[in-house]
């Protein structure tokens, strides 16, 4: 009889597990790794002295600035038994820690998704790329948000930059550029990576640099 309830509360418990996981993801049309996936991590999680290939106390050498080092934290199509997810979500211990930028609701159903459909390296495409819209507002600025706030901002300024608004990206150029292009003599970013941001994403960038990077 006792052997009988215990397995009625592990099919339960799997149940409850498989229904959370299935029932719960928010779909995300035309889900892409480096798009939708990665700039989360990079921004988010590689922040200096966390997961940047660096050992240390709190990344045990892992580096989220690419898919071989995020898989290492992810089973694929089971969110809840990932830790890039388990601990992003709140779950001890809390990631990213104290003091710096959390993940928002939307970049947790993201991860959550992409996790639940397989975690694929998926590349993007370039349908919708969008070179002639350079408003920074609108164009450069998200651009920067989902790749760079996260370690470059008012609270944690990685390097000693601000790209949280346009005073602090002005600042920045043109070695902004160089950073970005992964030039020689400039410190790579996306840090810890070997692939720069999308080349459509680094025209419009380039593009408004060249325009005299207008306020607008």
């Amino acid at each position: 009889m006792k052997t009988r309830r215990n397995l009625f509360v592990v099919l339960l418990f799997l149940t409850i597990l498989i229904f959370y996981q299935c029932g719960n993801n928010r779909v995300v049309p035309d889900m892409c790794f480096k798009k939708n996936i990665l700039p989360i991590f990079v921004s988010k999680c590689t922040t200096s002295g966390c997961h940047s290939g660096n050992k240390g106390k709190r990344n045990e050498g892992s580096n989220f600035a690419n898919y071989e080092g995020i898989m290492t934290k992810v089973k694929a199509r089971h969110p809840l038994l990932s830790e890039v997810y388990t601990q992003c979500d709140g779950s001890n211990p809390s990631m990213p820690p104290r003091g710096y930028t959390k993940l928002t609701k939307t970049e947790l159903e993201y991860i959550k998704y992409w996790i639940h459909t397989g975690a694929k390296n998926s590349e993007c495409g370039n349908d919708g790329c969008d070179t002639l819209n350079t408003s920074f507002t609108n164009r450069i600025q998200p651009i920067l948000t989902i790749w760079c706030v996260g370690c470059h901002n008012k609270s944690n300024t990685g390097g000693g930059f601000d790209l949280s608004d346009y005073q602090g990206v002005k600042n920045c150029i043109p070695r902004l550029m160089g950073s970005l292009n992964q030039l020689n003599g400039y410190a790579a970013m996306p840090k810890g990576s070997s692939t720069p941001i999308g080349l459509c994403d680094l025209r419009a960038i380039q593009k408004w640099v060249d325009a005299g990077f207008p306020n607008n």
